[in-house]
């Protein structure tokens, strides 16, 4: 735009010169966008390779600490404890088989026997009112009653 602007009055050599110079600085400003970008770059890879070697010394200190467990507690002390385990809890069904157990087989009867006939009474039962009875009296009934019909009479 300044180049056109001054052509008229400048002589084409000084044109040329201007043109020249913004070309060089258009070339200069495409070199300085690549560097940056360039740059830009190498800095995201030199950040992932800093993430990728915290994870391989992760899996390394990870693996020493299982080998270290591992030479601890090896496969045969592992089944050597389940086995315990397993005879232990064996152990304790019997105990609880030999407590279960304890009543003979006459006992067991009898408890069924007891338990039928609380069960039967109770359904032979009938109910019984919740209300006092009315009073009886002491004396005899008349025979007859003045006025009235004897119940007992032919008729």
């Amino acid at each position: 735009a300044f180049a056109r602007a001054e052509l008229p009055s400048c002589v084409p050599r000084k044109a040329m010169l201007l043109l020249k110079k913004k070309r060089y600085q258009e070339q200069l400003l495409d070199k300085t966008e690549n560097q940056i970008s360039n740059l830009e770059r190498m800095v995201q890879d030199i950040e992932f390779t800093q993430i990728e070697m915290k994870v391989i010394e992760g899996l390394k200190i990870g693996n020493d600490c299982l080998n270290k467990m591992h030479q601890v507690m090896s496969i045969e002390e592992v089944e050597r404890i389940m086995g315990e385990t397993q005879d232990a809890v064996e152990y304790q069904r019997q105990i609880d088989e030999i407590l279960a157990g304890s009543l003979t087989e006459e006992d067991e009867d009898a408890i069924l026997e007891e338990l039928n006939a609380i069960t039967q009474e109770q359904m032979e039962l009938p109910e019984v009112p919740s209300e006092p009875l009315p009073e009886v009296p002491s004396e005899p009934l008349p025979e007859k009653i003045p006025g009235m019909l004897s119940l007992y009479a032919p008729q």
